[in-house]
């Protein structure tokens, strides 16, 4: 049975990540569970205090627009309780990533060239060519390895029985793994027992990682390869990660105004001249990267850029039309992607999923809504979200209109009960609920990060972990055990 420290935490709502629903600490967690004991509630609130100080010496933040869409600075929370992950368990979801992301890009790959996945009534076409997301100019165009979504972040919860399921999947510009990063930094820092405890895998060859996956994909091979990361500027809410990732990977971080192209080809401009660039890592939608193709009034892009690209004069990441396989309405078709084009079964579950431009689903969500949590397709960060068990008659019935408006729009999923991990609250230690999100490369070949970012809901009973949205953070760690 738990001791006295683990006597009010209540872990019997939901799968606890530290404490089973008989009262018993997991095997996994005895190690940082008497850690925690020893330190006592008052050191604890201490260190957490140490947390705070040391996020706003290294200056890690973030960025949150109000509704009068000014910008607010907030410092990145962290919770000093991390996630641990035996490493026999994420081996299993690591192969399991692996193979949703390889799966994914063969799709995309498809959508833009030979279509095959439509011809076999695999996947309705209709879906995909009327996604905001799909780019007919992209036709006929495949990328070094057939890697279009070169840096994937997939989303991940624990269901009520502990298994985990793939929750949605981020392939246009995923962000957070800066966050990742820095919290295992922060965390060795304020908290070093675990590290010595605890045999924990490394994440810090990410940005290694990343260099190297542009690197291959780079359409033709240079001696000296010049890289940079294209960011929207110091206004957007993941500036830090911008500005820490080209740092870290030791190349430029440029905004529009610091390329130009000519003769398809793209240039930064220097103090000693223009230096011609063969790899760019995006950090902007679609419809603002080249004003000639896409956004006509958008400042922050590069007029030219998607034609250098498209005649293998510089390699993108993530590739420029990504974004039709993270729409949400895509998503439920994942599974029979990786039966088709692999010829596997999938490693990992997705949470079942309603597609509302499809009558028979429309029906059962608008019967059951109050079951349901209703998603726009097409949205993130948490926006737009109905949680029927939560909502208002009043919210239902509007969300009922604008599913027979726009059906196309919006998906339903049952209302899964997230995990939780202990958590500091002001006065204590109790659950709360959070998701996972590790981060996928896939070049030559495909490198998964050993956990990723978790991310958690820090208000009581709340499932809304976006740090857009209140939501804080976790060092995930992945141990021996």
């Amino acid at each position: 049975m738990v001791t006295q420290f683990w006597k009010n935490y209540d872990s019997k709502s939901s799968y606890d990540g530290y404490i089973s629903d008989d009262s018993k600490i997991r095997k996994h967690a005895k190690i940082i569970s008497g850690i925690l004991e020893r330190n006592g509630k008052k050191k604890l609130q201490e260190i957490e205090k140490n947390c705070q100080s040391t996020i706003s010496a290294r200056g890690i933040n973030f960025r949150v627009y109000a509704a009068n869409n000014r910008a607010e600075e907030k410092k990145w929370p962290l919770d000093i309780i991390p996630r641990i992950i035996p490493k026999r368990v994420w081996n299993k979801i690591s192969k399991g990533l692996a193979q949703r992301v390889k799966a994914l890009n063969l799709f995309i790959d498809d959508v833009y060239n030979k279509k095959k996945i439509f011809k076999d009534n695999v996947v309705p076409k209709e879906l995909v060519f009327n996604s905001p997301y799909y780019i007919k100019e992209c036709d006929g165009f495949s990328p070094k390895y057939k890697a279009w979504s070169n840096i994937s972040g997939i989303d991940l919860i624990r269901n009520i029985n502990g298994e985990y399921l793939v929750l949605e999947d981020n392939l246009r510009v995923p962000s957070g793994v800066s966050y990742m990063l820095e919290n295992r930094m922060v965390m060795r820092d304020v908290f070093p027992e675990l590290f010595t405890r605890y045999k924990v895998s490394s994440i810090h060859q990410y940005a290694n990682k990343l260099y190297h996956c542009m690197e291959e994909c780079i359409p033709k091979r240079t001696e000296n390869p010049h890289m940079v990361v294209l960011t929207p500027g110091i206004y957007n809410s993941a500036y830090f990660e911008h500005s820490f990732l080209a740092e870290q990977m030791g190349i430029a971080l440029v905004e529009g105004k610091d390329l130009f192209v000519e003769n398809d080809i793209v240039y930064m401009k220097t103090v000693k001249g223009k230096l011609k660039v063969d790899c760019i890592y995006r950090r902007l939608d679609d419809n603002f990267l080249d004003p000639k193709v896409f956004y006509k009034e958008s400042l922050i892009g590069v007029p030219g850029l998607f034609k250098c690209w498209k005649k293998g004069n510089v390699g993108i990441v993530n590739g420029i039309g990504t974004g039709i396989a993270d729409d949400k309405a895509i998503y439920s078709y994942v599974n029979k992607m990786i039966v088709y084009y692999l010829g596997e079964q999938p490693k990992i579950n997705q949470v079942e999923t309603f597609l509302c431009h499809e009558k028979k689903d429309r029906d059962y969500v608008i019967e059951n809504i109050s079951k349901l949590v209703v998603k726009p397709a097409n949205a993130s960060g948490g926006y737009g979200i109905l949680i029927g068990a939560r909502a208002s008659k009043k919210e239902k019935d509007e969300m009922i209109q604008k599913i027979k408006s726009k059906p196309r729009e919006f998906i339903a999923q049952p209302l899964e009960i997230l995990s939780t991990l202990p958590t500091i609250t002001e006065s204590n230690i109790e659950p709360r609920h959070v998701d996972l999100r590790p981060f996928v490369l896939s070049g030559k070949s495909i490198y998964v990060t050993s956990g990723g970012l978790t991310r958690v809901a820090l208000r009581k009973g709340s499932t809304i972990v976006n740090s857009s949205q209140g939501g804080g953070s976790k060092d995930t760690m992945i141990v021996d055990v």
